[in-house]
C-alpha cells in the first residue's frame, strides 16, 4: 500500500509545474553546461592606424584645439600644461605656433571658469616673443578688460595678472592701442567700485550703492597697485630727441627703414569705422594726460586718497598711486 502511493506521488511530480518565488532564479537543469566568457581589452588614448608618428606642429595645433574647446576643465588643463612644457622647451630654431595663431584660440580662456586653466595660461602667456604680443595688444586689452569687470573675484584677480604681463611685456602698446586708455580706466573704475554720479552732470562717486569690488578685500590693494602702474605707463613723457645742428645731424638708416609693427598707421583709422572717444588710439601722453584730466583725475585723486587713510597694504598702494599721478602730471598744463 505504501509502495503504490509513493510510485503515483513520483508519476504527479513529473507533470507538475513548480512554483517560482519572486527574486529567485529557476534552478538549473542537471545537464547545464555554462557557456558564458569574459573578454579583456586595453583602450589606448589617441589611436592611429599610420606607422608614421604625427609631427610636432600637428600635435600642437590638436592640443590648442582641445586647450580652446573641450568642455572638461581636466581635458583644457593637461593640453595647457602640453603646450606649456613645449614650447618652453623647445629649441629656438624648431617649428612652432606662432603667437598669431595661439592669440585668437586663447584669449577667451582669460574668462574661464577654472583656476587651474587660468594659472597655466599666464605661463603660456609669458613665454610668447614680446614684440608678437605688442601688434596684438588690442585684442588682449579687449579680454583682459572683460575679466576685470567679472562677477567672479578670482577672474578678475587674474585678469590683472594678464595685465601685468602685458604692460612688462609690451610697454605702452597697450595704452596707445584703440581704446585701450579710455576704456580700460573705465574697467578700473567699475572694477573698483569708482562709478559716475548719475545724479549730477559730469561728476563722480567712489561710494556706488553696487559695487563689484569690496574696499575690505586684500585684492582692492592688488587693483590699486596695477592702477599705478598703469597710468605710469600712460602718463610717463616719451623720450624726446636732443635738438642737434645740421653739422651733427647724420645719416641714420633705421629712420628710414620700413615699419617693423604690425599697422603701423592704424591710430589714424584710415580705412576703419568711425570711433568715438572712448575708442580712440591715444598715440601721445599729452593727450593721454588731457582725457585723464579731463575724466578721471579728480575720482582717482579721492579714490586714492581714501584708500591711503585706510591704512596697512591699501594704504601703500593708496600712496604710490597719488605719487604716480603727481609725478605724471607735474608738467601738464589744461591750456596745451
Amino acid at each position: 500500500m505504501g509502495s503504490s502511493m509513493r510510485k503515483k506521488k513520483e508519476k504527479k511530480k513529473d507533470f507538475q509545474k513548480p512554483k517560482l518565488r519572486v527574486g529567485k532564479t529557476k534552478a538549473k537543469a542537471d545537464n547545464f553546461t555554462d557557456t558564458s566568457f569574459k573578454a579583456k581589452s586595453i583602450v589606448l588614448n589617441q589611436q592611429s592606424l599610420t606607422t608614421a608618428a604625427p609631427s610636432s606642429i600637428t600635435q600642437l595645433t590638436h592640443y590648442l584645439s582641445l586647450a580652446s574647446s573641450s568642455k572638461s576643465d581636466t581635458q583644457r588643463k593637461d593640453a595647457m600644461s602640453y603646450l606649456v612644457t613645449r614650447l618652453s622647451n623647445a629649441p629656438s630654431d624648431s617649428p612652432g605656433l606662432p603667437a598669431s595663431i595661439l592669440l585668437p584660440k586663447l584669449l577667451p580662456l582669460i574668462l574661464d571658469g577654472s583656476t587651474a586653466v587660468r594659472a597655466q595660461l599666464i605661463k603660456l602667456f609669458k613665454i610668447l616673443p614680446p614684440m608678437d604680443v605688442a601688434d596684438r595688444a588690442e585684442s588682449v586689452i579687449l579680454y583682459t578688460r572683460a575679466g576685470m569687470t567679472h562677477l567672479a573675484t578670482e577672474i578678475r584677480d587674474d585678469a590683472l595678472n594678464v595685465l601685468e604681463w602685458l604692460l612688462d611685456s609690451t610697454g605702452d602698446a597697450c595704452v596707445k592701442c584703440p581704446g585701450g586708455w579710455i576704456k580700460t580706466l573705465n574697467s578700473f573704475m567699475s572694477m573698483m567700485g569708482w562709478t559716475r554720479d548719475k545724479s549730477a552732470t559730469s561728476k563722480w562717486s567712489s561710494e556706488s550703492k553696487v559695487t563689484i569690488s569690496n574696499k575690505a578685500n586684500k585684492s582692492f590693494a592688488r587693483q590699486l597697485t596695477l592702477l599705478a602702474k598703469f597710468l605710469k605707463t600712460g602718463l610717463d613723457e616719451e623720450n624726446i630727441l636732443e635738438k642737434r645742428s645740421l653739422n651733427d645731424i647724420t645719416f641714420d638708416p633705421v629712420t628710414y627703414m620700413l615699419p617693423t609693427v604690425h599697422d603701423p598707421f592704424g591710430y589714424l583709422n584710415l580705412f576703419g569705422p568711425p570711433r568715438d572717444e572712448d575708442g580712440t588710439a591715444y598715440m601721445d601722453s599729452d593727450s593721454r594726460r588731457r582725457v585723464f584730466q579731463k575724466r578721471f583725475r579728480e575720482i582717482v585723486d579721492k579714490g586714492a586718497e581714501d584708500a591711503r587713510r585706510a591704512g596697512g597694504e591699501t594704504g601703500r598702494a593708496g600712496s604710490t598711486l597719488a605719487k604716480v599721478i603727481r609725478e605724471g602730471m607735474e608738467n601738464f598744463s589744461s591750456s596745451t
